[in-house]
């Protein structure tokens, strides 16, 4: 299969880690809308119009299938984007969802929905969660671990700082959604604040997850064919990759 994976930038190389890892396709294009980004404080309309030419650049391929790797997109703009495209789009919002509800199986459990200030505007992850029962949720937006992990700051005295600015007053949650897909970059330091019963829901993991049951695959592929595109400084893009990816 060939796929095309879409974020506002960078942070959907997580999800291209993720699915790398589980060897399901055989050709993955990557587009980042590194000139326009961060998505996270943009409008709705914005940020729909800004997906659906994201679709219109993945006509120029012959994909079996559109991956949207940012959450903020999946909250906003998945309808449209599948009304555009000529493949069917999964988007990482529906994905998480069914990870969460697969990773609790008590649905009084305290659920912390991490994301861009759009993304948590949205309420995608809680609507799709109380329509599961859900009810003990809390959505905070954390937009300055975008940032940091883009200054490549993983771990010290900033993001510690972040993390007391951000989570002082919270009660530690039984799961934790990394609603933006830089945040699995500082997954171990949001595992030591939260505690190691904490469950992380990784988009990357859930996008595999949500795919592995909506989808048959019928082989494995040892290598993947990556292609990378960006609106703004490829280059850029392509060494970020080879760091985060191994390749």
């Amino acid at each position: 299969m060939k796929i095309g994976v879409f974020d506002s930038g960078i942070g959907g190389l997580t999800v291209v880690k993720s699915l790398l890892e589980h060897k399901l396709f055989e050709e993955i294009v990557y587009f980042g809308d590194t000139a326009r980004v961060p998505y996270g404080v943009k409008d709705k309309n914005t940020i729909i119009r800004y997906a659906i030419e994201a679709v219109e650049f993945f006509k120029n391929f012959e994909l079996d299938l559109i991956i949207v790797a940012c959450n903020t997109v999946s909250a906003y703009a998945l309808s449209e984007m599948r009304e555009s495209a000529s493949c069917p789009v999964v988007g990482v919002v529906e994905a998480g969802i069914l990870a969460t509800a697969n990773a609790l199986s008590n649905k009084h459990e305290r659920v912390l929905i991490l994301g861009t200030k759009a993304t948590v505007n949205s309420k995608a992850y809680e609507t799709g969660l109380n329509a599961l029962g859900y009810e003990n949720l809390q959505a905070k937006a954390t937009g300055l671990f975008v940032p940091i992990v883009e200054e490549e700051i993983y771990e010290g005295e900033i993001l510690q700082a972040t993390l007391k600015h951000y989570f002082s007053s919270v009660a530690k949650p039984d799961a934790l959604i990394l609603g933006c897909t830089h945040f699995p970059l500082i997954s171990d330091v949001l595992q030591g604040y939260f505690g190691k019963k904490c469950k992380l829901i990784h988009s990357g993991d859930a996008i595999v997850e949500y795919l592995e049951k909506e989808f048959v695959f019928s082989q494995k592929y040892e290598k993947t064919q990556l292609k990378f595109f960006a609106s703004e400084n490829p280059d850029a893009l392509k060494t970020i990759a080879k760091k985060w990816l191994n390749f």
